[in-house]
Formats: C-alpha cells, structure tokens, sequence
C-alpha cells in the first residue's frame, strides 16, 4: 500500500436491494464506519435507490456511486442514465465497463471510454474496470488483454483526468466465483497496469492513479490485499451487501 495514496473501498451493490434494504444497510454502515478516516468509502446501490440512499449518507463519510451511466447527454435513449441525471443525486463515483456490462451488454473498449469521458464532463470520478477472463489467463495472455484494456477504455483522457480516474483491476475468474486472485497475482497485475499508465501518461499520474482490487474480496483476504504496494483499495461485489462484512473489510484493510 503506498501512503501516498488513499485507499478507496466501494461496495457494488449490482441489481440488489429495494429502496428500503438499502436505507437498513447504509444506515448500519453509517454506524460501523463512523470514525473511518483513512479510506475513502463508496456505496453504489441500484439506480432506483440514488434518491433515498443519497439523502440518508448526507452527513456521513460515505459516497454515493452509480453502477452504470450512457455515454451521451440527455435525450432519445431510452432506459438510460445521463451524467447530469447522476448529479441530481450528488452521485461522485460511477463504475463503468465492468465486466458484466461488457459480458453481456457487448460493451467496448472504445463505449467505455466515452462514459469515462462524460463522467469526467459532468465532474464524476469514474471507476473504470478492466480484467481478464480464466482461458486468457489460462493462454498466457493477461498482460495483453490488460494492455489493450488500459489503452482503450482510457482513450482521450487527459493526465489531469487519468489522475481524478479510479481504476479496478477485476480478473473475472474471480468475480462472484469464490476464487481470489493470489497475494503475487494480484500485485503483477497491478504493477503492470502501472506499467502501462506511465507509459500512456507519464510516471507522475502512474504513481497518482489508485488500482483497486476487485473479485470475491472478503474480510478473510482484505489484509493481504491491501497490504500489497500496487493495490490501492477494493471493488467489492457479494461482501457488499451485508454490514458485517462490509465492516470487516475496510476495518481488516487499515
């Protein structure tokens, strides 16, 4: 963990939870991670939730994130969330590419960096998710995937942007499957991802960007992970829905 940069640990809550079970939730987290001071906490809850949920962390260390936004401003796209639409709700994060979007909405390198562009249009820090999958694992081709990955879902920005850009480093083997990426997995990948930064930008914003980890992360292997000197955080899926849990990994990652 590098103390130059701050931890950032945010719960992607994916299609779960009615307004109601997210109020109980937040209001526990609220709770529990009162005195939090070292690690900038980010929930983001279903859409039909951002109203409620925004309003009940008003005066609390947590932020409000959204799952998903369109690439284009207001207008004939049905069942989209423009980026104004989000600020309505003093939403500061919002995730994009992950990997379920772009499993099974066929969404590219190139959509996700025009949404990575228009969060940063309407002031919002985009989580941007990158990662490879078992069988690119499996064939030796991670750092190819992860290389084509950074250079086209982060296409345009500029270095002031790259550095307001959060990144997450998702293998989506390891996504909802119970498997973790190990202590030497995960660190190469983020190493390397860095890597890739300085030589998109430039050393300076490599060294700024925070990576986090993302896939079955768990109050059992939070320590590990954060400890390690290129992880910077965690998107955590599943453990993001409980309070306890949730608790437990940002107080096992100080």
């Amino acid at each position: 963990m590098n103390k130059d940069r701050k931890l950032i640990i945010a719960g992607n809550w994916k299609m779960n939870k009615t307004v109601a079970e997210a109020l109980d939730l937040v209001n526990g987290l609220k709770r529990e991670l009162l005195s939090v001071k070292e690690v900038d906490l980010v929930v983001c809850p279903p859409f039909t939730a951002l109203s409620e949920v925004s309003k009940a962390i008003l005066d609390s260390n947590l932020r409000l994130g959204a799952q998903d936004m369109s690439e284009h401003p207001p207008g004939a796209y049905t069942g989209e969330i423009a980026a104004v639409m989000l600020k309505e709700f003093s939403v500061r994060y919002v995730i994009v590419g992950h990997s379920e979007r772009r499993q099974y909405h066929a969404e590219t390198d190139a959509v996700i960096a025009a949404k990575a562009a228009a969060a940063h249009g309407a002031a919002l820090k985009p989580i941007v998710c990158i990662g490879e999958t078992l069988k690119e694992r499996e064939t030796g081709r991670t750092e190819l995937v992860l290389e084509t990955q950074v250079k086209g879902s982060l296409a345009g920005l500029s270095k002031s942007q790259m550095e307001e850009t959060v990144l997450a480093y998702e293998p989506v083997w390891a996504i909802g499957t119970g498997r973790t990426a190990t202590a030497d997995q995960a660190q190469a990948a983020h190493a390397f991802i860095r890597r890739v930064l300085a030589g998109v930008f430039d050393d300076t914003v490599a060294r700024r960007v925070r990576i986090q980890y993302g896939g079955s992360v768990k109050p059992a292997n939070a320590r590990e992970l954060m400890s390690l000197p290129d992880v910077d955080g965690a998107l955590v899926g599943g453990a993001s829905l409980e309070i306890r849990s949730f608790t437990d990994i940002v107080k096992n990652s100080i």
